[in-house]
């Protein structure tokens, strides 16, 4: 069937199907074979010249910033641009696969059909005569699985991937350690190596060990940050930084956080609540490069009252 013989419109099966029905087996045949012949008619001697550029890694980046565009899209809650973001992030892998046919090195059914070999392996209590009860069980057979998979990996920390966002990358690091028995016996214990770390980075800062006692507040003129000339020091100072954010991605984890989405959520709050104190200027007839901190502190504390639900 040719790209102009199906309908992009089609109609699919009904959104009132039980959790856990695939879709229409034909839709999906005729959809997605659609699909791939447009790509790989981009890619064709009379397709687009911008794609028939592309490699692997030149689009990596694109790769990137649409599956953080999905993220942001599943945070709005939005139906609609989780739709579009979800269809830009298969365009990734059905370009990257076209790519890979076009080199003579796979194509998307290998893709698919490695996929779904590994989900049928690791789920053998699904598709096999494993039992498993709870999540932790589940955990089980997918470590298991996978380690018969790469019996050729030498650490227990293998498998990460090196772009992993850091923040990402530390919790599954201390994940990983954890699963051999590397791990605290508390987990309260993380909050003492928190402050060992704290202090650390507190005598890298003040050399002298004294810390001043400021408490954080807006009404003191700005003091200037004082450089930090020596590399040297530089390079620790950023070591020990590196050691708290560590263990703050240790903490999270042992109580089920995500410490990225953590970041984004607290990046949105922040981002949020300083867009009001724009938005509260502006009302007043005020730009931002016009108002005193004090000022713009108030308005960020009543954008604060006011998510909270709390009477001016």
């Amino acid at each position: 069937m040719t790209i102009a013989a199906m309908d992009s419109s089609q109609n699919h099966d009904s959104p009132d199907r039980p959790q856990g029905t695939p879709p229409d087996a034909q839709a999906v045949r005729e959809t997605f074979a659609r699909f791939c012949e447009v790509i790989a008619r981009l890619r064709s001697p009379d397709g687009c010249p911008w794609d028939r550029e592309q490699t692997m890694a030149t689009i990596k980046p694109y790769t990137l910033e649409e599956t953080y565009e999905l993220l942001e899209a599943i945070d709005s809650d939005d139906n609609a641009a989780i739709q579009e973001e979800l269809g830009d992030v298969l365009l990734q892998v059905v370009l990257d696969a076209q790519i890979a046919r076009d080199e003579n090195r796979f194509d998307i059914v290998d893709v698919i059909r490695q996929v779904t070999d590994k989900m049928i392996r690791r789920h053998p209590h699904v598709f096999g005569d494993a039992s498993a009860q709870t999540a932790d069980d589940v955990r089980t057979h997918w470590e298991k699985a996978k380690s018969q998979e790469k019996q050729e990996r030498q650490s227990a920390l293998d498998g990460i991937p090196d772009a992993l966002p850091a923040l990402a990358k530390a919790a599954r690091i201390t994940k990983k350690a954890a699963r051999v028995g590397y791990d605290f016996p508390h987990r309260a214990m993380l909050f003492d190596k928190l402050r060992e770390e704290i202090d650390e980075l507190q005598q890298e800062l003040y050399p002298d060990g004294n810390v001043p006692d400021i408490p954080a507040a807006v009404d003191m003129p700005p003091v200037p940050d004082e450089p930090t000339d020596d590399p040297d020091r530089h390079d620790r100072i950023e070591g020990e930084l590196g050691d708290v954010l560590f263990v703050v991605a240790n903490i999270a984890r042992r109580w089920n956080i995500n410490p990225e989405e953590a970041l984004r959520r607290a990046n949105r709050k922040f981002a949020g609540r300083f867009q009001a104190i724009e938005a509260g200027l502006a009302a007043a007839g005020k730009t931002i490069r016009e108002a005193s901190l004090e000022e713009m502190e108030a308005l960020y504390q009543a954008e604060k009252r006011r998510e909270r639900g709390e009477a001016e």
